[in-house]
């Protein structure tokens, strides 16, 4: 019933929350006479209520062009697979020059994949780059079945399939498994689409090795107690009602309780720099919350199991990961460049976690083995920001040339 409590209190807030998007705008010219104290705090105050909404509509990416060369081309999203789970998204340019091809596999986590925004934007650079823009569960039907671990890795071989051979393979945090996984399955049958090269970034391949808060969390109760506290229905209200699913409201209230001090901090500083006029700080605060409050709910056999194989029972590093009854040997990766890349400061996934992906690869040659630790950033510095854009993607960009 938790879902449905949600969603009264989202219908009860609606008449608020139209009030506050209303007279932000009139509020913030002062309300048809010059600005004072009493405006400035009312249209702060419409701000936090309309930057603290949740929203369940994926924001767009928004990169109308990127600079190739000296160059500024167009760029263009097409839809170029689809299935009621996931589109295989395609950042098309209006460039002549082949450039690699590459999937870039968004997690997925009760974030859409525009949270890769950046990412995507540095790849373009370049690289011809496709995206998996999982959809919100809630909107798919009952009549499509199940989600799954097995389904995650099919999806990932059928892109991979579609985009054909010398592709390559970006995957960034919650993936990295599933990846891994349908790189493996790829080389044992020598699918002609095997990745070229494979990279890693900040992913759970061995939730052993120095645990977070995240892993502590996961096995501090059993997969039962998951599924009968986090699990809900998706309401009548929604396309796929019925449906059992993670909800992200859940997710994200998780995400804010680690960070609570942070989240708190940051909106006071966002209505304070409103009041001051600091509209620069107050828009990339605005900027980033928009994207972090907008939430998807997932599947809920894909993430009991995710729980229940990644973070209880390390089914891939102790060799019981399988994909529908076949046993994932990651030893059957043999040509494949593997890259894997570690935040130094992260608390979501630990040192140690991403670089066991070498270890389970013991079949490749040693000069097809990089590992990248970037000093002093957390997670999410990892695949965005500055050190992202100067330090980490430039060796990922060379890990994908040296693959040929």
């Amino acid at each position: 019933m938790i879902y449905q409590a949600y969603q009264a209190s989202v219908d009860a807030l609606v008449p608020l929350r139209t009030f506050s998007q209303m007279f932000a705008p009139i509020w913030d010219h002062g309300g048809g006479g010059p600005t004072n104290y009493f405006t400035r705090n009312a249209a702060a105050f419409c701000h936090i209520i309309n930057i603290a909404t949740l929203t369940h509509q994926r924001r767009a990416f928004g990169i109308g062009s990127v600079k190739v060369g000296t160059k500024e081309v167009p760029v263009q999203e097409i839809e170029s697979c689809k299935t009621p789970f996931c589109t295989l998204l395609h950042f098309k340019k209006d460039i002549k020059t082949i450039q690699p091809k590459v999937l870039i596999v968004a997690p997925m986590s009760g974030h859409f994949s525009t949270l890769l925004r950046e990412t995507v934007r540095t790849m373009l650079l370049d690289h011809d780059v496709y995206i998996t823009d999982w959809h919100n569960a809630r909107d798919i039907a009952l009549t499509h079945g199940p989600f799954g671990m097995d389904e995650y890795i099919e999806h990932l071989i059928q892109f991979l399939t579609f985009l054909g051979p010398k592709n390559h393979l970006v995957a960034i945090c919650q993936p990295c498994v599933p990846a891994l996984a349908a790189v493996a399955l790829m080389s044992e049958d020598k699918h002609e689409a095997t990745p070229a090269s494979l990279s890693l970034l900040a992913g759970p391949i061995d939730c052993r090795i120095g645990p977070t808060e995240v892993n502590k969390l996961a096995t501090s109760k059993p997969i039962e107690w998951f599924e009968k506290n986090l699990i809900d229905r998706v309401p009548a209200c929604h396309p796929g009602a019925g449906r059992r699913v993670y909800p992200g409201f859940i997710q994200i209230a998780a995400f804010m309780n680690m960070n609570k001090e942070r989240h708190t901090q940051s909106l006071r500083n966002y209505y304070l720099n409103l009041i001051k006029g600091d509209q620069d700080s107050a828009q990339a605060t605005r900027s980033f919350y928009e994207e972090y409050f907008a939430v998807t709910d997932l599947p809920a056999e894909f993430y009991l199991e995710t729980v229940k194989l990644v973070f209880q029972e390390y089914a891939l590093p102790l060799g019981k990961l399988q994909w529908r009854g076949r046993p994932i040997n990651p030893g059957a990766i043999r040509r494949t460049m593997l890259l894997t890349v570690e935040g130094e400061k992260d608390d979501i996934c630990a040192l140690g976690q991403t670089l066991a992906a070498h270890d389970l690869c013991h079949k490749l040659p040693l000069y097809r083995h990089t590992h990248y630790i970037e000093a002093g950033v957390g997670h999410y510095g990892v695949f965005s920001g500055k050190r992202w854009n100067n330090h980490i993607y430039p060796i990922l960009r060379e890990n994908i040339h040296d693959s040929g």
